[in-house]
């Protein structure tokens, strides 16, 4: 997809926030330094409008992203990020519940996993807290290029199989280094903002 056009509209923290105009949606959920600004900037092909830290537990609201005025990217704060405390996670967590939950506009999540690594206990419960929504999701699987070749069909299988990825979701592997499944993601998010 050629985006012409992509800005941040809204950081919001509550319902009343929420953009009115019923565009599709797309959230992007992920542990806070697995790279989620860096996917969204490689897919529309800018180098900073998410902005990326290298301080993770950065985002701390839901970021919606309008892109080419037709769907929004929705960034919601990352989680498993320790120094963060109980009290601020607890207030992210009743956040995004309240915008999975009642987000009719909402049409699929993708959860961004590091393929290098098992899924962490975190990425686990966040898929299960998203199916228990029965919400679509696409696990886009970043870091690929640090995995040596040969091994990808490994990662890739213990991603699905750790998490337990229900048949009608995909598993893409992402590179932000190379773009290699640039095309598959736009793709998979295509076929559900265009339902």
């Amino acid at each position: 997809m050629k985006v012409s056009n992509a800005e941040i509209v809204i950081s919001a923290v509550s319902q009343k926030q929420y953009p009115g105009d019923q565009l599709p949606e797309v959230a992007l959920a992920g542990r806070s330094n697995v790279g989620k600004s860096s996917f969204i900037n490689k897919l529309i092909h800018r180098k900073n409008l998410a902005r990326t830290s290298s301080k993770p537990g950065k985002t701390q609201t839901l970021n919606f992203y309008k892109i080419n005025e037709a769907f929004y990217f929705v960034d919601v704060p990352g989680y498993g990020y320790a120094k963060v405390s109980k009290k601020e996670r607890k207030k992210w967590g009743s956040m995004m519940e309240e915008y999975f939950e009642t987000r009719d506009t909402l049409k699929a999540v993708l959860l961004i996993t590091d393929i290098r690594h098992e899924p962490t206990k975190d990425d686990v419960q966040m898929y299960a807290f998203l199916k228990h929504f029965d919400l679509p999701v696409i696990v886009i699987a970043t870091k690929l290029d640090k995995v040596p070749k040969g091994k990808h069909a490994k990662h890739l299988k213990r991603t699905k199989e750790t998490l337990q990825v229900d048949p009608e979701d995909t598993v893409i592997p992402f590179s932000t280094e190379t773009g290699q499944g640039k095309d598959e993601s736009w793709s998979a998010i295509r076929s559900y903002i265009n339902n």
